[in-house]
């Protein structure tokens, strides 16, 4: 297998660096607060047995995962241990030598370096000068007799682009007409900036759809490790589910428990975590602002990541390596969203903006900018 640059990036940095400024989720509670949250009491799992579960998920679990949806019920999942395992078994499933997908790029590495494992692999870009536009013509003269998949992510990790829902549902006609599977990770629906630009779930409205979702990162709670995949192909969940077999083969009891208790109460979670972000995108606007010499700095449409580029002096390499080592600030440079497939942007970094601690990030992150300006104008 390729080398997981970002997970090993976050490896050596993660928890070393004293601002993590980078963060893929949400703010996260404490077990005693989500309980509150609920009104439950604080010993509330005292009782719970801790044998194996069932591989598909616990049938309330399943049951509060499909009302997520508009148009699924609990046969339509199959839970995971988080989303990274949804992404590997279902690569491995609905692909085999022969075939051909398409991923559209940039994207979390796995939808690019699975498929690549295992098939021909076309990447179709977002385009940075159109604020990360979907260009459904490079879809289409991508597609060759053999291609099985199309992988897309909205809102796109890192950009946070959301696709527009008329370009949306031509997407979806272009796989319905070609006969494709179409992998869609919505890890960060329900973290709209702008709830209007929300789209449909793939799993929803397409009958060869597979919507990937997980509690991570809209809801916060990445330490649960409950992810999912909901689809009408149920012959494709079946054998997702044996697959699953050869991997987790259940989730965590207590995790279990804890999802529902948390998809019971699920629009206070997004409520309170998109409250926190509009908070944290107008620090960010201001900060951004004071130096419009070294950053071009975009809203995103959703998720609680951003991809601003970075125009000074060295380049964004050097730039995040000098400010983590420096003053503890941990951003993602460029490098790690490089792609087999396509030349992607080499002047980005990726920013989060979910977290609660952004004022002492940007008070370290201004001390560096102050003592650096002017040294980084190009």
């Amino acid at each position: 297998m390729r080398n997981f640059i970002l997970e090993t990036y976050f490896s050596k940095w993660e928890f070393r660096a004293k601002h993590h400024m980078t963060a893929s989720d949400a703010q996260s509670v404490t077990m005693g607060q989500l309980l509150d949250m609920a009104d439950l009491p604080r010993d509330a799992l005292s009782d719970l047995h801790l044998g194996y579960t069932q591989t598909w998920g616990a049938p309330d679990l399943r049951q509060a995962i499909s009302e997520t949806y508009d148009r699924l019920g609990p046969e339509n999942i199959l839970c995971f241990a988080g989303a990274e395992e949804g992404v590997y078994a279902a690569m491995r499933v609905l692909l085999s030598k022969d075939d051909h997908a398409i991923v559209v790029v940039p994207n979390y590495q796995a939808a690019e370096t699975l498929p690549l494992e295992i098939c021909a692999v076309t990447g179709v870009g977002l385009d940075p000068d159109r604020h990360w536009h979907l260009d459904l013509n490079k879809i289409r003269d991508a597609i060759k007799p053999n291609t099985k998949l199309i992988s897309v992510c909205f809102p796109n990790n890192p950009t946070g682009h959301i696709i527009p829902k008329e370009d949306y549902k031509a997407l979806i006609q272009i796989c319905r007409d070609h006969d494709l599977y179409l992998f869609s990770d919505e890890v960060y629906r329900g973290l709209e900036l702008d709830i209007g630009k929300r789209i449909d779930q793939a799993a929803d409205v397409y009958e060869k759809g597979l919507s990937l979702n997980v509690m991570s990162k809209a809801y916060g709670l990445p330490g649960l490790r409950i992810g999912w995949i909901a689809s009408k192909d149920k012959t494709v969940l079946d054998a997702l589910e044996k697959y699953k077999h050869y991997l987790s083969i259940c989730n965590s009891a207590p995790s279990e428990r804890l999802a529902v208790i948390a998809l019971g109460v699920r629009e206070r979670l997004l409520n309170k975590n998109r409250t926190l972000m509009r908070a944290n995108i107008e620090k960010l606007d201001a900060f951004f602002g004071d130096y419009p010499d070294i950053f071009d700095w975009h809203h995103p449409d959703g998720s609680c990541i951003g991809f601003p580029r970075f125009k000074g002096r060295g380049g964004v390499e050097a730039f995040c390596q000098s400010l983590v080592e420096e003053e503890g600030v941990l951003l993602l440079p460029a490098s790690i969203y490089q792609s087999e497939l396509m030349e992607t942007p080499d002047d980005r970094f990726r920013i989060g903006f979910g977290r609660a601690n952004m004022d002492a990030g940007l008070t370290a992150f201004r001390a560096f900018m102050n003592r650096k300006h002017n040294e980084l104008k190009s």
